[in-house]
């Protein structure tokens, strides 16, 4: 499963269409609304973040771009803090994309960032606080 966290920009000739449903109907994506800002025949704005097999994701982005939607990755970072984490491995047990693992036999977890969809399970899951996230706020106006 991949996620993101997204900032959708509606121009005004799709802000009367059911946009996010057929990503649901047609990509079989699931969302989240964190935020949304749209009026009847008027620009449009909202932060969601949406879910689904990676293919499906990147087919459902491209109808997005093609409605003349502008998608935004929201500057979401999630980081481990090497001198807090204890290698407990506790968020390899919550992380879904595997970006979080154990390295055998050396039983070091190891974080690969490129894989990390920011879901931000590991920040919970975490005892020593180690995980860490970042927010870039200028695009959550």
């Amino acid at each position: 499963m991949y996620s993101k966290m997204l900032a959708l920009r509606f121009p005004k000739k799709t802000a009367n269409k059911p946009v996010v449903v057929n990503l649901v109907k047609k990509f079989d994506l699931t969302f989240n609304i964190l935020k949304a800002t749209i009026y009847p025949r008027e620009e449009g704005f909202m932060v969601l973040e949406l879910s689904g097999h990676r293919s499906n994701f990147q087919r459902g982005i491209r109808y997005l771009k093609s409605l003349g939607v502008q998608v935004d990755s929201i500057g979401q970072d999630i980081r481990r803090d090497d001198l807090k984490c204890f290698q407990c491995g506790a968020c390899t047990a919550v992380c879904p994309t595997g970006a979080l693992h154990v390295k055998r036999p050396r039983m070091e977890v190891v974080f690969e960032r490129d894989k990390c969809s920011a879901c931000e399970l590991c920040v919970s899951a975490c005892p020593a606080r180690a995980m860490e996230v970042k927010f870039n706020k200028a695009l959550l106006y």
